[in-house]
């Protein structure tokens, strides 16, 4: 990471794998820095995440999360498949949950988060991004889930937030096939949001994070709580779940600061409740 563009990096774990770094106050970037291993996700590793997920939930300053890597060519290559070699079925079970928890805690932060994807996003690693709201990903992306071909499936949300992205079809073609998508493809099927010159996913993925982060706090949590647990809801449904998020911002500070900024012509000064 260019030390230059971020605040100090706290890092997690005891192996470090996994750190924290602040950009202009609002917006904290996730990032993953496993290098010798591709940022293959061991159960050190999954803990890492998941501990770092569970700080930035609790961290009501934070607006916007950006999740990246330090490796030139890999965003995540997966699951550690040198790890999982030596396990037994016993060592297996008890990863689970350790696995479930990195993959559910970048799921379930409650502000707006954006995947940079550079180079291989494979398996547990395209999952993770697919965990986030967006994906800003490089020329040099490769996306794909390949889990069937070693005898597994997606188990950290691939069934469930590829079809809820591409649709059932374009899902079911892509996990039974175990292709490896390249950058302009995946951008063409909707694998990622927004397709950026080479070595650009992180800055540009950075910058959509300071955009948000001007919004209110309040806002965006409610807005993404919103759609998160509305989609798959029938619209009436829906439009109730919406309904309660509305009233859960129509008569916070950040509401009033909002609609005064607007009249007096200036910034808002978010009191963040």
């Amino acid at each position: 990471m260019d030390s230059g563009t971020a605040g100090e990096v706290r890092r997690f774990g005891d192996d470090g794998w996994v750190g924290i770094a602040r950009h202009g106050g609002f917006v904290a970037e996730l990032v993953m820095d496993r290098p010798k291993a591709m940022n293959a996700v061991s159960t050190a590793m999954a803990d890492a995440l998941a501990q770092a997920c569970a700080e930035l939930a609790a961290d009501r300053s934070v607006r916007a999360v950006v999740l990246s890597s330090t490796h030139e060519r890999a965003f995540c290559v997966g699951a550690d498949l040198k790890e999982r070699n030596s396990f037994t079925d016993a060592d297996l079970m008890r990863q689970r949950p350790h696995t479930r928890a990195a993959y559910t805690g970048v799921l379930e932060l409650p502000v707006p988060t954006i995947a940079a994807v550079h180079g291989f996003a494979l398996g547990g690693g395209f999952e993770l991004a697919l965990a986030c709201d967006l994906i800003v990903a490089d020329g040099s992306a490769v996306v794909g889930l390949p889990e069937v071909s070693v005898g597994v499936i997606p188990g950290g949300g691939g069934t469930q937030l590829l079809p809820r992205r591409v649709g059932a079809a374009r899902a079911a073609e892509l996990v039974f096939t175990a292709r490896r998508v390249p950058a302009a493809e995946a951008a063409e099927l909707g694998l990622v949001d927004e397709l950026v010159a080479d070595g650009q996913d992180r800055a540009q993925a950075l910058a959509l994070a300071a955009r948000i982060a001007r919004n209110s706090p309040v806002g965006l949590r409610a807005a993404k709580k919103a759609m998160r647990l509305g989609h798959g809801l029938d619209l009436r449904a829906g439009l109730e779940l919406e309904d309660g998020a509305w009233r859960s911002v129509a008569f916070s500070g950040d509401r009033a600061e909002g609609v005064a900024a607007f009249n007096e012509k200036r910034d808002p000064d978010w009191p963040g409740e």
